[in-house]
């Protein structure tokens, strides 16, 4: 069996205070990622899935292809960047998920998305 390429995600989240409306429940964050190819074979991510928790412990799965309407190819040694969001409807949650991807020669594999944490200012008493 071949071994999986070598691809690493790191997401940083920022709360979208201008976006936001506490007083509505209505929380936002936005989150930059990175997916560095440590590899040596050309991949491309295909689609993604997102588990997004709120501070209540509802999760909803979100699915969708590519990521902000690209489907990157993404080189040995290069890294690609993007910028998304989501909204909650509680002022703290944490996000994970899976990026689908296939190897130039077309092996699909899947990368996970490391679970990351969103806390506003609004949350009272953290819960990760």
């Amino acid at each position: 069996m071949k071994t999986a390429p070598k691809i690493y995600v790191r997401v940083e989240p920022l709360f979208l205070e201008d976006q936001s409306l506490p007083l509505e429940n209505h929380y936002v964050w936005a989150f930059q990622v990175w997916i560095e190819n440590r590899g040596i074979e050309t991949v491309q991510l295909l689609s993604r899935t997102w588990r997004v928790t709120d501070g209540k412990g509802r999760t909803q799965e979100v699915k969708g292809q590519g990521v902000v309407g690209e489907k990157p190819w993404i080189m040995p040694g290069a890294t690609y960047h993007y910028t998304s969001g989501t909204p909650l409807h509680t002022p703290s949650g944490v996000m994970e998920g899976t990026y689908h991807m296939k190897t130039q020669a077309g092996e699909s594999f899947d990368v996970s998305i490391p679970a990351f944490s969103l806390d506003s200012p609004y949350e009272t008493a953290l819960v990760h």
